[in-house]
């Protein structure tokens, strides 16, 4: 393969890549938000597949994100692929952020107060039996719709301009080279 990797990585070092970026954060982000924009399909199934898939990664069923995704996806007919991509927002650096605010949304929606999450919130999800912690779920569930359906709908407005901005600078750029303006690169167009 042409740019396969020499030495393959082991399970630990991707591992350790998808938690801490080798080069930064800022680089990452702007690969998947390249990812999403190059992505080929009108700019509402890939603002709405991305808001899909934000939506999804607020909910508390851990492992069922990609799923959740695909399924609403499909159904609404937006793009699954931006969706999956999207779903990233949900990662053991975020979820404790997400569980804490989903919990306090839904206990002040269920029972008219604020409290905070127990102490363990990250260690109960993750380790006892579906049973013991509805409770817990219950209030997550519950604040996981409005702020999962607010961040989503802040995703779908930005992608979606994202997009159609991308889209129209490539139409434009394509039509220049088939009308005879060559591979020259649109900066030195203008002048200057």
């Amino acid at each position: 393969m042409l740019f396969k990797r020499r030495e393959e990585q082991g399970f630990r070092e991707r591992l350790r890549l998808w938690l801490w970026p080798r080069v930064s954060w800022r680089r990452s982000v702007l690969y998947y938000l390249k990812r999403i924009l190059r992505l080929s399909g009108t700019p509402y199934a890939i603002a709405m597949g991305a808001a899909i898939g934000i939506f999804a990664s607020f909910t508390p069923f851990l492992g069922f994100h990609l799923l959740i995704t695909v399924v609403i996806a499909w159904l609404v007919g937006a793009n699954a692929i931006a969706g999956i991509i999207a779903t990233s927002i949900g990662n053991p650096l975020t979820f404790p952020i997400i569980w804490a605010s989903t919990y306090q949304i839904g206990y002040l929606i269920l029972r008219g107060a604020n409290r905070m999450p127990p102490a363990r919130l990250e260690h109960d999800i993750m380790h006892r039996p579906l049973a013991e912690i509805f409770p817990l779920i219950e209030p997550m569930l519950v604040g996981s719709i409005p702020i999962g359906l607010a961040m989503g709908g802040i995703v779908y407005l930005i992608v979606y301009k994202s997009v159609s901005a991308y889209q129209e600078a490539r139409r434009r750029r394509l039509e220049g080279r088939r009308n005879g303006e060559g591979a020259e690169p649109a900066m030195m167009r203008g002048g200057s």
